[in-house]
C-alpha cells in the first residue's frame, strides 16, 4: 500500500468516524428526558464532529482531485476522529 492510498484510507476513516460521532450526539440531544445544558452539549458536540467531517472530505476532495495529501496529517486526523467517536459512544452509555 503507497502513501497516496493510506492517506485515502485514513480520510475516509476519519470521515466515517465523525459521521457516527454525529450522529450519536444529535440522537442524544433528542432525547427529550435529559436537561437543557446537556441538550445543548450534545448538540454543540454533534455540529463539531459534522464541521470536522466536513473538513475531512474537503481533504479526500482535495487529494482525489488534485493529488495533494499529507499522510502525517491524514493519519492524525483518522486517529483523533476514532478517539472522538470512541469517546462519544462511551458518554452515550453513561447518559
Amino acid at each position: 500500500m503507497n502513501a497516496y492510498t493510506l492517506a485515502l484510507a485514513c480520510g475516509v476513516t476519519g470521515l466515517i468516524a465523525q459521521a457516527y460521532a454525529a450522529g450519536l450526539a444529535t440522537e442524544l440531544f433528542l432525547r427529550r428526558e435529559t436537561g437543557r445544558t446537556t441538550r445543548l452539549l450534545w448538540i454543540s458536540l454533534a455540529i463539531g464532529a459534522l464541521l470536522l467531517a466536513l473538513q475531512h472530505g474537503y481533504a479526500l476532495e482535495l487529494a482525489l482531485r488534485t493529488g495533494l495529501y499529507d499522510l502525517r496529517q491524514s493519519m492524525l486526523g483518522a486517529l483523533a476522529a476514532l478517539l472522538f467517536a470512541l469517546a462519544v459512544f462511551l458518554l452515550r452509555r453513561r447518559a
